[in-house]
Formats: C-alpha cells, structure tokens, sequence
C-alpha cells in the first residue's frame, strides 16, 4: 500500500456524504486507514467538513427563501387579479346577476390576506361566544345549587 494520500482526499470524503467514512477514503486511495485518521487530523477534516455543511444550509435556506418570496409575490399577482376582475363585472353586472363577481373579490381578498399573513377569518367573535356560553353555562349550575339550599361548600363537604 501506498503511504501518500492524494490532495483531493478531503473533496472524496465530503463527496461521500451519509456513507463517508476514513476506511472507504482508504479503500478509495489504496492507504492505510491510519494514514487517512492521521491526515484528517491534521487538516482538521472535522471542522472543514462542519463548516462546508454549515455553507451548503445558508445557500440552501437562502434559495428557499427566495422561492417562497417569489411564489408570494405571484400569489399576491393572482389574488389581486381575482379582485380586479370581480369589481370590473360587479360595475358591468346587475346586482341581482354578481354573485359570481362578489365571489371572486372575497376570495381575491382571502388569499391576500393569506399571503400577507393575516388572518383570513375573524376568530375573535367565535372564541368570545364560547367563553359566554361557558359562562352562562357555570351561571345556571351554580344558581341551581343555590336553589337546593345549600351553599357549594356544604355540597362538596357532602360528597
């Protein structure tokens, strides 16, 4: 076996990917294992390989988020189009005939929002409507124990 490992050892062994390891750079070079450990050692490998991986994340999250800025961009083409359109036939429409005109802008509108990152409906009131129906709910149980006579601490003491 040879005791000299090529220059372009490190470029094979990132190249490897999952599978990488110092024996199959070895195989690869016709070396010892040893001679590959104890140049990898030396050239640090470790952390030229962390800091490859760590370039190869920021080029990678970089284009998708400039894919998902794009893909935002024609959304918010299309939503307004869907407006533009439903407001020119809801001016040209009978309002008895621009059902399908108000359709199109509320869902021009909706996606928009969507793609804005606001909310595409109001949670606020359905939320409020449940805390009242718990409330009213609570109201009732309690008037109904008050009306038995006894105070809700007496009832729980009871049981």
């Amino acid at each position: 076996m040879s005791r000299k490992l090529g220059p372009d050892a490190f470029s094979f062994y990132v190249a490897l990917g999952p599978e990488r390891s110092h024996l199959a750079v070895a195989r690869h070079f016709g070396v010892s294992k040893r001679t590959v450990t104890s140049t990898a050692t030396r050239e640090n490998w470790r952390e030229r390989l962390a800091e490859a991986e760590a370039k190869a994340r920021k080029v990678t999250d970089e284009k998708a988020v400039d894919t998902l800025a794009e893909m935002n961009t024609r959304h918010l083409k299309v939503a307004k189009f869907l407006q533009s359109k439903g407001i020119e036939t809801l001016k040209n429409t009978p309002i008895s005939n621009a059902a399908d005109a108000v359709r199109a802008i509320a869902i021009g509108l909706e996606k928009e929002r969507l793609v804005r990152g606001e909310p595409t409906e109001r949670t606020e009131a359905a939320i409020a409507e449940v805390i009242k129906k718990e409330v009213a709910t609570l109201l009732e149980i309690v008037e109904d124990d008050e009306d038995d006579g006894e105070a809700p601490d007496q009832q729980a003491q009871a049981v």
